[in-house]
């Protein structure tokens, strides 16, 4: 039983998938950057990015075997992306709700009940993420051999003014293509529909490509968007990702409402806080005027 909940969860009913246009993206976007602002969830990556990179780094330190690994590493932290930013999803969803939406909360995914689904999907992200540096590694010595390169310089020196540097460039960014291709299509919207519905990992995988299929042209261009402004936020050394991931982070939960029906039965704590009625007594009598 355990087993069959991570896959389909308890309402294995299958999804409504809606039709999005630019004009969502632009949406998804929007409020994204909106809940950035009133969130300071740019933190919870300042204590992430960092320590990543401090290990790239102290392997880097360690000799130069590692150094045709450095930007299949950097690049490969997109795959795992959605998985890291499941603590924005919440926060999202909690401000969304009308719920307190402070930054501790993005640890209130360990009582989710599709957590056994989430960290089953995380586990195959990071399974895609390893094939990813494994592949990269092997293309390397299929062009280069396996002597490791001297110096950095020596390695930069191969890779962009030699014809075997521009081949491992072009055909290692073609390979990254379709990873970067295979992640969007199975976790586009998946993290956030596990939060939202305990619906298990496969159904969340099905309806996120089932969003992808139906969606072609707006996803392909979301999963652009989130590229370009990934290498924008990864040039001044990683510094910007602590503004691009969040609001990236934030947006895909917007996105995954536009692309996915609503749940008719949310969870109890899901509850949108309803504006109190008003009558005409509670405004200004100058508003309302009596006719003679």
């Amino acid at each position: 039983m355990a087993y069959s909940h991570i896959l389909v969860g308890a309402n294995p009913a299958q999804l409504v998938v809606r039709r999005i246009s630019l004009s969502d993206l632009r949406y998804a976007l929007a409020r994204g950057i909106d809940d950035f602002t009133a969130v300071p969830s740019h933190a919870l990556f300042l204590c992430v990015i960092y320590p990543l990179l401090g290990i790239l780094l102290i392997g880097l330190t360690l000799g130069n075997s590692l150094l045709p690994l450095a930007f299949p590493i950097a690049a490969g932290f997109a795959l795992i992306g959605p998985l890291a930013a499941i603590g924005l999803y919440e926060l999202s969803r909690r401000r969304e709700a009308g719920l307190d939406s402070s930054s501790g909360h993005a640890l209130d995914v360990l009582h989710s009940p599709s957590l056994g689904a989430i960290i089953a999907l995380g586990v195959l992200l990071m399974a895609i993420f390893l094939i990813w540096l494994v592949v990269a590694q092997a293309l390397y010595i299929a062009i280069f051999g396996y002597t490791p390169p001297a110096s950095i310089a020596q390695f930069a020196h191969d890779v962009l003014t030699t014809t075997p540097g521009w081949t491992l460039i072009i055909v290692g960014t073609g390979i990254g293509f379709l990873f970067a291709a295979l992640v969007l299509s199975i976790s586009a919207i998946s993290f956030p529909l596990l939060l939202d519905r305990d619906v298990g990992a496969a159904v969340a995988v099905y309806t996120s490509l089932r969003v992808m299929a139906a969606n072609p042209i707006p996803m392909a261009l979301w999963g652009l968007i989130v590229a370009a402004l990934l290498v924008i936020g990864s040039i001044p050394f990683f510094v910007g990702l602590t503004v691009v991931m969040p609001v990236l982070g934030h947006a895909t939960w917007h996105l995954y409402r536009r692309t996915v029906e609503p749940d008719p039965n949310p969870h109890p704590d899901y509850q949108p806080r309803e504006r109190p009625r008003r009558s005409a007594a509670d405004f200004p009598a100058a508003l309302f005027p009596t006719r003679e």
